[in-house]
């Protein structure tokens, strides 16, 4: 068995972080990356070595067992090309293309803080129409004198153009709300600050779906909690990609020092093509669930230094599932074909 040490380097941590709030666009206002006050108190922590998971044979797997105890939801649909909620994936689109015509200079008044909401109206558990838009976003103190250009440029740059490629025929009618409450001069840490531990719907399938408890973003993803999180979801997307069913939650529960998940349930809220029983049956002949099994399989300790960039920073926004700009091992749906036996 072999053992991974910790590394001994010392990263600056002030640099980094005042590194990631200028990338977020904070580089001017009372916020910014320049002048804002970095404060940090570290104290080293003796964990030992740990095995790499890579090393072991599948026979030896229970030897690294949960080390907490959770329950877990992964979640596919057929609704969206990525097997997300409708909902959910048109909100992404929606602050991911705000985002980028902030960044590139298309929106010079908007701030690096905005947030959206869809409200879809479903009949027999189908998208029927997208009922409403709700778009907020800050400004800059020298952005958007009045609130109707604003209004305007988010309609016809933003939301528009996301609704015509996304949800073509669903969005006729569909009402767009942009800044109800006026003009916020103000936004991010400047207004509100936390950020780990919150928005886990936001990370995962919004309000349509139930979702794990632990925030994914900010915590070793080696940790059950998360490594789980992600081995549900591809167990699910791959149910609903084999048309075993129209929607798929998968639920695995772990308890501490166990290997095995205690506990694993598939609900396919009657679009199942096969009794759930079934299903659940050809997940567990199919997927190794063990932590060590999960991350050999995802490669999810080892996945910056091999491709050669950071890959967990760029989770923290824009969702942690579906995302069809990265290449998440969870979202490998090739184990499908095997489900169809």
């Amino acid at each position: 068995m072999a053992l991974r040490f910790a590394g001994s380097a010392t990263p600056d941590v002030a640099a980094v972080a005042r590194e990631a709030i200028r990338t977020a666009g904070y580089t001017q206002g009372g916020f910014q990356a320049r002048s804002c006050s970095i404060m940090t108190s570290l104290t080293e922590v003796e964990r030992g070595a740990t095995t790499d998971e890579r090393d072991l044979d599948p026979a030896d797997y229970d030897s690294l067992p949960a080390q907490h105890q959770v329950t877990l939801f992964g979640f596919a649909c057929d609704q969206t090309p990525d097997y997300l909620p409708l909902p959910i994936s048109l909100a992404h689109a929606i602050v991911r293309r705000l985002d980028r015509l902030r960044a590139d200079g298309s929106l010079p008044g908007i701030m690096p803080d905005g947030q959206s909401q869809v409200s879809v109206e479903y009949r027999e558990r189908r998208p029927a129409r997208v009922a409403t838009v709700a778009l907020v976003s800050s400004i800059w103190p020298e952005g958007y004198e009045t609130l109707a250009p604003l209004q305007r440029d988010l309609q016809e740059q933003v939301v528009r153009p996301v609704l015509a490629e996304q949800a073509q025929g669903l969005a006729e009618d569909t009402q767009v709300l942009i800044n109800p409450h006026g003009r916020l001069r103000q936004g991010g840490p400047e207004m509100h600050a936390g950020l780990t531990g919150r928005k886990t719907a936001m990370d995962t399938y919004g309000e349509y779906a139930r979702h794990s408890g632990a925030a994914l973003s900010g915590k070793d993803p080696g940790r059950i909690d998360r490594a789980g999180a992600y081995a549900a979801r591809q167990a699910a997307r791959c149910a609903v990609a084999a048309g075993l069913a129209r929607e798929c939650e998968v639920q695995l529960s772990y308890g501490i020092g166990q290997a095995q998940p205690v506990g694993l349930d598939v609900e396919t809220f009657g679009t199942g093509r096969l009794p759930d029983e079934e299903i659940k049956r050809r997940l567990l002949a199919t997927f190794d669930f063990r932590p060590a099994a999960i991350l050999a399989r995802l490669g999810l300790r080892h996945l910056p230094r091999e491709l050669g960039r950071p890959f967990y920073e760029a989770l923290a926004a824009y969702g942690q599932m579906g995302r069809d700009d990265l290449a998440l091992p969870w979202e490998d749906d090739r184990l499908a074909e095997a489900l169809k036996d």
